[in-house]
């Protein structure tokens, strides 16, 4: 199959695991379809052994609901498939049942471009046990790899220091696809531009771009190549100096500014792939300004990310700008954020009560947290985030939640966070019975509001050494309630058992 047949703009209902589908059968046959359910979205671990993650991702939410539809080429295709023990896998009547089926869920979400922490809910999502079970695969794609990927980028702007850097990565990205989303989600976390046209174009994101190396080895010599480029981009004019000796390139750069200079244009930068960054690019701000061209920016490539960066800084090297592609691009050293989409409630229908559920394991930090999760966040006297309590309002026990809370860690139950000061609830309501609420978000919102909730976080929690643990904890009711389901668990296992 070609790329241009690998799907169409709302081909998005088959981008699943088959075992969403089994299930959903499943549910419809056992008489469940009307049974409603609310899962959760969170990951468990800061990835990259940092201290934070930004959200990314959830901004299209909205758009995956409306387009989640099982058209007629979508049921043939599930028709045909066969079980491993014999005969079709899906019954037609449960196919029938798909066919044309729009989700009715209501979503809400932590913004793009928030501080988000482990296990905590970035999503939370209500309405029938089977559409809740068909979004998950396609929402937790959406998510996850975006918020992994602006929160890499976010440490590359800090690693940065007010420099622009720009997504080099499309080449070295997984796929066309994730080459796309590593362009929005680095845009959001602050990048200044994309090499990725395609991705400029869908999220009208600044692209960026010269030349290459073989543009200079089309040519006799190099200052061919130079002045050649020269004259074609005289106003974006950015000139690849180590193709073969950047003691020289710097030579032939200086040649060809003070030419283009002569005719009223300016070169705006230089750019070095290889070799010693540091020295070389300290060598060649001292013979720019030496030759009084000291408007001529330096920038450097070259597996770069956010450790290099500061290494670079902490030689004094004089660099102005990053292009940085395959440690962003595919979120080198961690290729995953882990997030996970669990079962937190229960009910038979709309006009019932819920219950909570939990789910158990032998490995303490699988267990999950019940209910009907909301998060609100405790600002300090300066605006800082100072802690993030999750409760249930149906078993909210603190007295002025809003002002202060004593949160029972989400990890150890025998610790606590005390919070105080100003607060706010961060999830928004995306999406309402199936519905889009409001109108989308523009990439730039989502931009501003990680920027100021980078500059407020206190730099404890941002440092790439041994970073301060935000608190994050369970609200006392809701953290009784935990213990208490647990424990109903753990007497109903042992009576099982005797």
């Amino acid at each position: 199959m070609s790329l241009t047949d690998r799907t169409k703009p709302s081909d998005v209902s088959l981008n699943t695991d088959l075992y969403e589908l089994t299930m959903a059968q499943g549910y419809w046959e056992a008489g469940l379809v009307d049974t409603e359910a609310c899962f959760t979205a969170f990951f468990r671990e800061n990835p990259f052994n940092g201290g934070f993650a930004i959200s990314c991702g959830t901004g299209q939410i909205a758009d995956l609901v409306e387009n989640f539809i099982f058209e007629d080429d979508d049921i043939d295709y599930l028709a045909s498939i066969n079980s491993p023990g014999g005969g079709r896998l899906f019954k037609p009547a449960f196919l029938e049942f798909l066919r044309n089926h729009k989700l009715n869920v209501t979503i809400d979400a932590i913004p793009e471009g928030e501080l988000v922490f482990p296990r905590e809910p970035m999503v939370r999502v209500e309405g029938s046990i089977v559409d809740c079970q068909l979004i998950e695969t396609a929402l937790l794609n959406l998510v996850n790899f975006q918020t992994l990927a602006a929160t890499k980028c976010a440490r590359v702007i800090k690693a940065a220091q007010g420099n622009p850097v720009s997504d080099f990565g499309l080449r070295r990205a997984q796929g066309p696809d994730g080459g796309l989303a590593v362009a929005r989600a680095s845009y959001i976390a602050g990048a200044s531009s994309t090499s990725n046209v395609l991705a400029g174009k869908i999220y009208s994101i600044p692209v960026f771009g010269t030349h290459a190396h073989s543009w200079v080895m089309s040519f006799d010599t190099e200052l061919d190549a130079f002045r050649a480029f020269a004259k074609s981009s005289p106003t974006n004019c950015s000139l690849l100096l180590d193709t073969y000796d950047v003691h020289e390139g710097i030579k032939n750069a200086i040649i060809v500014a003070k030419e283009m200079e002569e005719r009223g244009e300016r070169l705006s930068a230089i750019r070095i792939d290889s070799g010693d960054l540091a020295r070389l690019s300290k060598e060649a701000r001292k013979a720019f300004d030496e030759a009084g061209l000291p408007y001529i920016k330096i920038s450097v490539s070259n597996d770069l990310d956010e450790y290099t960066i500061q290494s670079l800084f902490a030689q004094g090297a004089p660099i102005d700008a990053f292009g940085v592609g395959t440690k962003l691009a595919t979120c080198d050293p961690q290729p995953s954020l882990g997030g996970v989409y669990k079962l937190t409630a229960r009910r038979q229908s709309a006009n019932e009560p819920w219950t909570p559920v939990i789910k158990l394991s032998e490995m303490a930090y699988k267990r999950t947290v019940p209910g009907i999760q909301h998060i609100r966040r405790f600002y300090d006297a300066n605006g800082c985030p100072a802690g993030d309590m999750i409760f249930d309002p149906d078993y909210l026990v603190t007295k002025n939640p809003e002002s202060k809370a004593t949160v029972v860690d989400i990890i150890d139950p025998y610790s606590t966070h005390k919070l105080e000061g100003t607060s706010r609830e961060l999830m928004i309501r995306l999406v309402e019975d199936g519905k889009r609420v409001g109108e989308s978000e523009s990439i730039e919102v989502a931009r501003d509001r990680c920027h100021a909730a980078l500059m407020r976080l206190d730099a404890a929690y941002t440092r790439f050494l041994n970073p301060q643990i935000y608190p994050v904890g369970l609200e006392r009711g809701l953290a009784h309630l935990r213990h208490e389901l647990a424990a109903q668990h753990q007497v109903k296992s042992s009576e099982e058992t005797e």
